[in-house]
């Protein structure tokens, strides 16, 4: 694998590869791009088949990142953080705490928080060793309350743009997984009265959400054939392929997962083909990064909300920019996220005072 082609393809400024071997502490840094501030993105703890697995993770999501921070208004850019190995270890404070000396040592234009495999308490053994990270207990905390509230206001938002109704009351959703922001999400549908079709690996998981929201649940392959409205894909990415794209029977997908689309020039053209309306995944499931920027910015977990609420009127804009350009959906967010970096680029640099 070209590292260095990759980086140039997409447009990444830098990619960190780090190794403590006191712990077995195996990590990669992606900072794709800062034009608009820090480069802001949780840390996975993953088990990959490979290092080139890790690093085309790093790659994928920091670059997400960067257009997810466009797209919501934030003045941040984008990065990612991958520690390879068991995310399941106990000795976690020693691991952390090599990884937070690494952020450290890029001087601020890395900020971390939590991600797949992390928690708010290993955001703490990170902050004793540098203050670039948030996601912190007692303050943001776990980001899975408001990226699910703006997933469910990008579904209402699709839903008004398929049915000219964001009502949801008389819809079925089919989620797939089960986890933190999918319990949220189905919490929100479960309010306004949708019916819910639910599956995940974890049998715990997925039978807690059942009994909680009165949803029926399914095995895992299963999730594909349901007859439903919306397919909301919030577990790992790449679920929207060749194969799922035969089988779905809704007319919407609207999910929290990341890298929905397993080839996104591919399979973002095949949705449109079919006639399915995709919300693309990196403006729907904004609201952690909101959260975690509310954080930065002392903002109070009321006005992170209120902020995540803007994911309606921002996944519309998406609608609108795909068919005044008659493009896909997911080309139209990546044009909303580009001339908003464009736009600031472009920006003469003013003298400020100060001596050289």
């Amino acid at each position: 694998m070209d590292v260095f082609q990759l980086m140039k393809e997409a447009g990444h400024e830098q990619v960190v590869l780090c190794h403590e071997p006191s712990c077995g502490y195996i990590g990669i840094i992606a900072i794709h791009d800062t034009t608009l501030g820090p480069a802001l993105g949780g840390t996975r703890f993953w088990h990959y088949p490979s290092t080139d697995d890790a690093i085309l993770d790093a790659l994928r999501l920091s670059r997400g990142m960067t257009y997810k921070a466009a797209v919501a208004g934030l003045n941040l850019g984008g990065g990612k953080a991958v520690i390879v190995g068991d995310h399941r270890r106990t000795d976690r404070e020693i691991l952390f705490r090599a990884h937070g000396r690494f952020i450290e040592s890029l001087g601020g234009r890395y900020i971390t928080a939590e991600d797949v495999g992390t928690s708010p308490a290993d955001m703490e053994f990170v902050k004793r060793e540098t203050d670039h990270v948030a996601g912190l207990q007692g303050l943001s905390g776990d980001p899975s309350p408001v990226t699910g509230y703006g997933v469910y206001m990008g579904m209402k938002a699709a839903a008004k743009k398929r049915w000219g109704n964001d009502n949801l009351s008389s819809r079925t959703v089919t989620i797939q997984g089960c986890g933190k922001v999918a319990y949220y999400l189905a919490e929100q549908l479960h309010a306004e009265g949708a019916q819910l079709i639910v599956t995940d690996i974890d049998e715990g998981k997925m039978q807690r959400l059942a009994e909680e929201m009165g949803a029926r649940t399914v095995a895992p392959d299963a999730i594909y054939d349901q007859e439903a409205d919306i397919y909301a894909p919030c577990a790992l990415g790449a679920t929207i392929n060749d194969q799922t794209l035969e089988r779905l029977k809704v007319e919407i997908i609207a999910g929290g997962a990341n890298n929905q689309l397993e080839n996104e020039e591919r399979h973002g053209r095949l949705v449109e083909e079919k006639g399915f309306l995709y919300a693309p995944d990196f403006v729907i499931n904004g609201g952690g990064l909101i959260n975690v920027y509310g954080e930065i910015e002392g903002w109070s977990q009321e006005r992170a909300k209120r902020k995540a609420q803007e994911i309606y009127d921002t996944i519309f804009n998406v609608f609108t920019i795909a068919e005044r350009d008659s493009i896909p959906t997911f080309l139209a967010a990546d044009r909303l996220a580009e001339e908003r970096i464009e736009s600031f680029a472009r920006l003469n640099p003013m003298w400020i005072g100060g001596d050289r």
